[in-house]
């Protein structure tokens, strides 16, 4: 049996799997959890990130408003399921006033660090970087300085020092909707420097492995295992129609993690449902969030749903864990 590192989580939101379901990844009966109606403003919730948070759990949503601005807004929920969110954006303070200035701010992740949360996002700053904040109570939130130059997404911490160093995954990008993308690991001092840039993985030219042939990109903050990193990401494909975005998985080394021990070459998750092949931006599976419990080696995935709302599934270490080695690459 695999074992995730951590704490245990005995109240996280979780559904058995169904009866006949043969997924490495199940959704949740109730998807998607949370609607276009997120708040007083928006047009849709989505790539959005949770934690557990005193006795429930506090997020950072996507929230478009319906004037199609892009900005970040704290929530809180008891079970993880029904959620609150703030009408106002979160509210970043202590920033140089050179990378204060918003511009947008989208695709949060959130890592528990040294006690505190740390958020990373994209950042608008000359196009998108990588912005980093972090905070103690989901009300004030202390900007740093953004971590890469322009142009780069989806900046996931891993969710503790590494070899004394703080790391961190990215996709480096261009300035409008990428046609390309590979993953990097860089790491930091102090999370302010940021270097030894190393390759991760990329996409997978070819037909062995369509489904992320276009571009690849880290999800949730890694999850610590006894047989590695357990690296839950995205992969997008180009069609007639435009990208798909899928989920995939994969195992990096505990102390070396820009080294790949195994990688799906097969899904973990697609636009199926309705909720995921329809919405402002059709055909998008989007993983920003996991919660784990140690004791049953419980996940839940939260992702966004065709840029639109918000979806739950649901696995367990040992079936991921598994999946990624039996169909890996």
């Amino acid at each position: 049996m695999q074992i995730i590192s951590g704490t245990a989580l005995p109240n996280m939101p979780w559904e058995d799997r169904p009866a006949g379901n043969t997924e490495p990844v199940w959704r949740f009966s109730g998807n998607p959890i949370i609607g276009r109606n997120g708040n007083k403003r928006s047009n849709s919730v989505f790539n959005s990130a949770v934690v557990p948070f005193g006795d429930g759990y506090a997020g950072v949503f996507r929230c478009d408003s319906r004037s199609i601005s892009m900005d970040l807004f704290a929530g809180f929920s008891k079970d993880g399921i029904h959620w609150t969110i703030d009408d106002e954006p979160i509210h970043l303070v202590g920033a140089d006033p050179e990378i204060g200035r918003y511009e947008y701010r989208y695709d949060a992740r959130i890592t528990c660090l040294d006690g505190k949360y740390y958020v990373s996002w994209c950042n608008g700053y000359h196009g998108p970087t990588i912005g980093i904040a972090w905070t103690e109570d989901f009300k004030t939130f202390h900007q740093l300085e953004n971590a890469f130059l322009p142009f780069n997404r989806n900046g996931v911490l891993f969710p503790r020092k590494i070899q004394g160093k703080y790391m961190m995954l990215s996709r480096p990008s261009d300035n409008g909707h990428t046609p390309f993308g590979d993953i990097f690991l860089s790491e930091s001092p102090d999370l302010d420097f940021w270097g030894h840039h190393r390759y991760v993985f990329g996409t997978v030219p070819g037909n062995d492995s369509a489904w992320q042939a276009t571009k690849v990109g880290p999800g949730p903050a890694p999850i610590e295992t006894d047989e590695g990193w357990l690296l839950i990401y995205h992969g997008v494909i180009t069609t007639c129609n435009g990208f798909v975005y899928r989920v995939g998985s994969a195992l990096l080394d505990l102390d070396q993690p820009w080294k790949v021990i195994a990688r799906t070459k097969d899904y973990i998750l697609a636009p199926w449902e309705i909720y995921e092949c329809v919405g402002d931006v059709p055909n998008v599976t989007f993983p920003c969030a996991a919660l784990t419990d140690k004791d049953t080696g419980r996940i839940a995935i939260y992702y966004g749903c065709a840029d639109t709302v918000t979806g739950l599934a649901f696995t367990t270490i040992n079936d991921l864990v598994t999946y990624t080695r039996e169909h890996a690459l």
